[in-house]
């Protein structure tokens, strides 16, 4: 898969492309089932099938400085988009003069001039433009008077009266609730990085850790984890781990940001710089700071059987 963060760099090849739009935070099955209709018009038309999304987000330039929300960083996202099979990603910034932009202006612009969009394929409840003033209306109308085609996906609902949604799966992981999670984003949510050196006191307790930073990453409800852990060299797993996590401040030896730390199940070596891709598969208990090391040891070892159990 291309990737593309400016118009100017987008390859003729990749013009004249079918293009669904999206934040696609998180890739979940609402996201997959847009991109499949995007790939079937690409497939009749015998074109390109491109993702349009923008980096930062809306969200991350109006808000700056609040608490990172994204369930897949710009790297894991442009990861998962090639799996599905997606030849173009245009990832463009969103800045102070994208926010200005009118409708009108965002489709002559981006996916007319820019682009020169084939179709252009969105969810019902797209909006774009200043002041969230065009919606799938708006781009089917100027389509026909511009020529590209516009599908609209019908919601994809999650049961009951839910959408999926990258919001209903935040509010899910941050609640502790990572199966539930699991089964809108169609697998476990996971957190990706880089292996970093800690204070090695898990060496001490006999529980040697491989610590990660959240860094952009959504804050998960705060505790313990069964986890599944798969290690990474030049983006191939090479390996894969269950295991037990700790994902907060730890109340005992408070940390100032948070920390994901992972005890990975019969593993020996050396992690440090390691490229990690930790799934939080079920959330065991809230963090928690004990009378006395004794009584810490002895709940990361009840912890760990307990993990042991879910995973095996």
């Amino acid at each position: 898969m291309r990737v593309f963060r400016h118009l100017a760099d987008v390859a003729p090849e990749f013009q004249g492309a079918v293009v669904a739009i999206g934040n696609f935070d998180g890739v979940h099955l609402g996201h997959r089932a847009l991109i499949r209709h995007a790939q079937q018009h690409a497939h009749a038309l015998n074109v390109p099938c491109a993702v349009l999304c923008f980096e930062p987000s809306s969200r991350e330039f109006f808000r700056p400085g609040s608490e990172p929300v994204r369930l897949t960083p710009f790297r894991g996202k442009a990861h998962r988009l090639a799996a599905l099979g997606v030849d173009a990603m245009f990832a463009l910034p969103f800045d102070a003069e994208m926010a200005r932009q009118s409708a009108q202006e965002f489709v002559l612009g981006t996916l007319v001039e820019g682009l020169k969009a084939a179709c252009v394929v969105v969810g019902a409840d797209f909006r774009f433009g200043h002041g969230r003033a065009g919606d799938s209306s708006v781009l089917a109308y100027m389509g026909e008077m511009e020529g590209f085609s516009v599908d609209v996906l019908p919601t994809i609902m999650a049961g009951g009266e839910d959408k999926i949604s990258s919001t209903l799966i935040r509010s899910l992981i941050k609640a502790g609730k990572p199966e539930a999670a699991a089964r809108l984003l169609g697998r476990p949510f996971a957190i990706e990085g880089r292996v970093e050196h800690g204070d090695k006191r898990g060496r001490t307790l006999g529980f040697p850790t491989a610590n990660m930073q959240l860094d952009g990453y959504i804050r998960p409800a705060f505790g313990i984890y069964a986890v599944r852990v798969g290690v990474y060299e030049e983006d191939q797993e090479v390996a894969r781990y269950n295991g037990v996590a700790n994902l907060g401040i730890r109340p005992m030896y408070k940390t100032e940001e948070p920390l994901l730390e992972t005890f990975l199940f019969d593993f020996s070596g050396d992690l440090y710089g390691k490229h990690l891709s930790v799934e939080l598969i079920s959330y065991l208990r809230a963090e928690a700071k004990f009378a006395s090391v004794d009584d810490l040891v002895a709940q990361m070892t009840r912890d760990k059987e307990q993990a042991r159990a879910i995973l095996g």
